[in-house]
């Protein structure tokens, strides 16, 4: 009598193939996602496969909006489901000030403390020459332009404590310190080479509160 798929364990089935192409093509673009192994990718394909063809067709749609439908905000960068995103759009956030973060996961950090209440600049990326990335590849040339137009009072550094961090943010500070009257970072309670993503909240919150004028010494 053949043995049932849900009775064997799943080492058993980490091959190369798979008696379904269909779900062969399955693991072979979800193992292309960051952190996920044939292992992973397995487990989650059968487990889609298990699932409400209503459920996993509402899977399906919401990854495909995300690809196709969702903007970056023409001000931050940020995500955003309009033109602008929530946050440039709120009116009661201090636009005169701003926080300058590597991407998108750092704003959700930031946020999550409830310590900030200005808006954000989201550079994607950091100057790293060894990776062959240089400034003209991330969103500085936007920021500068923010800085020039005068209305800037206070530029805020979040970038990572990472060489390629503080290699940016010493550019950044070249750029924009004779147009923006205050250039500050946050303070160091995060561990050095920590994402901000990972710090905890009230490390974080405290960072940002008792941030520091920036040293262009770094």
């Amino acid at each position: 009598m053949p043995t049932k798929l849900h009775n064997l364990p799943l080492a058993g089935y980490i091959m190369n193939s798979y008696p379904s192409k269909l779900l062969d093509n399955a693991i072979a673009e979800l193992v292309k996602l960051p952190g996920i192994g044939r292992r992973t990718a397995l487990r989650l394909a059968l487990w889609i496969l298990k699932q409400d063809p209503i459920r996993a067709e509402a899977l399906g749609r919401a990854i495909i909006s995300l690809r196709t439908e969702i903007n970056y905000c023409k001000e931050c960068h940020n995500v955003a489901d309009g033109e602008i995103c929530n946050i440039c759009a709120d009116h009661k956030r201090d636009h005169s000030i701003i926080c300058v973060v590597e991407d998108i996961r750092d704003v959700i950090a930031i946020e999550n403390t409830n310590q900030f209440t200005g808006v954000f600049h989201i550079l994607d990326g950091v100057i790293s020459p060894m990776d062959g990335i240089g400034p003209q590849d991330i969103n500085i040339d936007s920021l500068i332009q923010k800085a020039e137009s005068g209305n800037i009072k206070e530029l805020i550094m979040a970038l990572p404590s990472t060489t390629e961090g503080d290699t940016t943010a010493f550019y950044i500070y070249r750029k924009v310190q004779s147009s923006i009257p205050v250039i500050s970072a946050i303070s160091r309670g995060i561990a050095i080479g920590d994402d901000l993503e990972y710090a905890d909240e009230v490390t974080l919150g405290k960072s940002i509160r008792n941030r520091v004028p920036f040293d262009k010494s770094l």
